[in-house]
């Protein structure tokens, strides 16, 4: 029974995305079953994955409304063992349309029921937003994965994500829990990221990573050529740091 695992920032720009692909790319890579599922109208994971957004028959759009059930819009990716439930800007309009419906955030959580016997992990892509679509991702979810930059101002808008994970935990869902807080956008030429490191560290403790993401072109590059950073530069900075988080994650999560 896989583990679903929702990354989650109300910022953008914190790494979602390159989180999802490339250490779902990792796991793949290792021997797991892995699925992504994008619920971003933005479909950056769909996309940077080497699927076109915009000649989708099914996406997870359709099993929001009903349409399809989730395995029928799953793609196989080029990547072994790594699959993917697809995004695109149709999910723009799909709060307006869950807003009126019984357990509108729980949506996810049903139709992912299907399918969770088939994996080991699913990864679910959160917006960069805490509306019913980010609702729907940690409603559906074991854990919660918090890419955090080490920028100013980045703690302090940590605050609000952590009151809505423990409201969603008091009212829609029990168990869940925090996977860990990664480090993103590290530029070690900085004080500033040596202040977000030790701040983070203090506050979460172990729950941090003790892998942290750098800055690097390789990394920001690979999604515009629909590629993991693995198959893109796999000699880049980037590339080691998320083989390092897999192993890692791998390490916290002994199946």
């Amino acid at each position: 029974m896989a583990k679903a695992i929702t990354i989650c920032n109300q910022k953008g720009g914190t790494g979602k995305t390159t989180t999802a692909i490339n250490l779902a790319t990792y796991l793949a890579v290792a021997g797991k079953k892995v699925l992504i599922i994008d619920i971003d109208p933005q479909g950056n994971s769909t996309s940077g994955l080497g699927i076109d957004k915009n000649a989708l028959a099914l996406s997870i759009y359709s099993c929001f409304s009903g349409t399809a059930d989730l395995a029928s819009a799953i793609i196989k990716t080029e990547i072994p063992g790594l699959d993917i439930v697809p995004s695109n800007i149709d999910l723009v309009g799909v709060e307006i349309e869950l807003v009126n419906l019984e357990n509108r955030e729980f949506r996810l959580r049903e139709t992912i029921a299907q399918i969770k016997a088939n994996y080991d992990y699913i990864f679910i892509d959160a917006p960069p937003s805490l509306g019913l679509l980010t609702l729907n991702g940690l409603a559906a979810a074991d854990s919660v994965l918090i890419p955090l930059q080490c920028e100013y101002y980045a703690l302090e808008g940590l605050s609000q994500l952590l009151k809505s994970i423990d409201l969603v935990k008091q009212s829609l869902n029990p168990s869940l829990d925090i996977e860990g807080v990664l480090l993103t956008m590290a530029d070690y030429r900085t004080n500033l990221t040596m202040e977000v490191i030790k701040e983070a560290r203090q506050f979460f403790k172990e729950k941090v990573f003790q892998t942290v993401i750098p800055r690097n072109v390789r990394l920001s590059e690979a999604p515009s050529y629909g590629k993991p950073v693995l198959f893109y530069d796999k000699n880049s900075l980037g590339a080691k740091m998320y083989e390092s988080l897999a192993k890692e994650f791998l390490g916290n999560n002994l199946l």
